[in-house]
């Protein structure tokens, strides 16, 4: 792929996770409404026409069972998926570290993480660039679980900077 290639970054929140007693952060499951969440995300990706070729998610169990759950609604697997422990409990620029070392080889790249930094990435990495009405459902909701970000850039993956994306889409999933 040429440097003026068009990329994406398909920023996933975890669903919603459970709070059960004596058990470490890093190991909590998804609750219930979690398990139902994570399925839609995955249908909202595969109607939304997004097939990710390459999936960065963190090693917490919450992000695990998400994309363990969402990746079945896909019509094919990503060719790779990286359980990144640097995304736990990640910074926006500890994310933006990660993502930059990216494979050029991959378009579409899913990232599975959590918030704050999952939201203060998309709005880093997006400033005021995008869909309007989806920057302002950014900025006045915050980031639920199981909310999708979708931004575009163009270049190398070592080009990924704060202000170098639009955000294009923003989908957030509906509360019962």
């Amino acid at each position: 792929m040429s440097a003026d290639t068009l990329r994406r970054i398909i920023v996933l929140r975890h669903a919603k996770a459970d709070w059960p007693n004596q058990v470490d952060d890093h190991e909590r499951p998804l609750a219930d409404r979690g398990r139902l969440q994570a399925p839609d995300a995955g249908r909202w990706l595969t109607d939304s026409g997004i097939n990710p070729d390459y999936v960065l998610c963190s090693t917490a169990l919450r992000t695990r069972e998400t994309w363990k759950l969402a990746v079945h609604e896909l019509p094919k697997r990503a060719r790779k998926t990286v359980h990144e422990d640097r995304i736990y409990e990640a910074s926006p620029g500890e994310i933006i570290a990660v993502l930059q070392e990216t494979p050029d080889e991959y378009r579409d790249v899913v990232l599975v993480g959590h918030n704050p930094g999952v939201l203060g990435l998309t709005q880093i990495l997006a400033g005021d660039q995008g869909d309007p009405d989806a920057l302002a459902r950014l900025q006045n909701g915050g980031f639920p679980t199981a909310a999708i970000a979708v931004l575009g850039f163009t270049g190398p993956w070592k080009s990924v900077e704060p202000g170098v994306a639009r955000l294009d889409t923003f989908h957030t999933p509906h509360e019962d």
